[in-house]
């Protein structure tokens, strides 16, 4: 199976046929088999200064910092007004404690401390359905970028942003798309700008001609 966990925002995926009744299957077990979470909503651009999150310690100064303070990212999706409800309200763990949320810290806005990205996927094979990036702004965290269209993934390259969406074609199973978006931004004027974007078409060939390599005649002239 091509990476279902990844996909990218800007370039709407076709979803037809038994693709289309497939990922409705597959977004209908959100998380830990609950309800349906997001229709596929993607915001981008100039940063609105909802807050969401407060840390009980402020930086003493503006320093950058020597190792990024973790965060509790599940607290930052269910508190962030942005994010979709019905993925708010079904994001439960998989197992126990166990929540299929990816953290991870970088420098993508320029600001003095580490931003976080955050993607949210489903419990039994992680396919993402939500992708966010939190910005420190005081004492709170900012949205200054959502990406809720499934399949996403979004993660940090070079001080960019970059976000992977996978393209279903008509006919396509929801484990064989047939190409992939990989599309990057850069933080400028309070905001990500579309930097560069490239598009890979899967060579599916090559996957008939191995499963028809299973099927090899025997010296004999007979199929074995």
């Amino acid at each position: 199976m091509r990476g279902l966990s990844k996909a990218a925002p800007s370039r709407t995926a076709l979803f037809t046929g038994g693709a289309v009744a497939a990922l409705a299957a597959t977004v209908g077990l959100v998380l830990a088999g609950c309800n349906s979470a997001s229709d596929g909503v993607r915001k981008e651009g100039q940063a609105q200064r909802d807050t969401v999150t407060r840390e009980s310690k402020p930086s003493a100064t503006p320093t950058m910092e020597a190792s990024p303070v973790k965060v509790d990212a599940v607290a930052l999706v269910k508190s962030d007004p942005k994010v979709n409800a019905d993925l708010k309200r079904n994001l439960k763990p998989c197992v126990k404690n166990e929540y299929p949320v990816d953290v991870s810290y970088g420098k993508l806005t320029g600001a003095s401390t580490t931003d976080v990205v955050v993607n949210v996927m489903t419990c039994g094979d992680g396919f993402g359905i939500g992708s966010y990036v939190y910005r420190k702004s005081g004492q709170d965290y900012e949205n200054v970028f959502l990406a809720e269209q499934a399949p996403v993934y979004i993660d940090i390259e070079k001080s960019e942003l970059r976000v992977t969406q996978q393209v279903y074609d008509s006919g396509d199973a929801l484990c064989c798309p047939s190409g992939e978006d990989v599309i990057h931004y850069r933080w400028s004027d309070e905001r990500f700008i579309e930097t560069g974007r490239t598009h890979t078409d899967f060579n599916k060939t090559v996957e008939d001609d191995d499963a028809d390599d299973d099927e090899l005649p025997s010296d004999d002239g007979t199929e074995g």
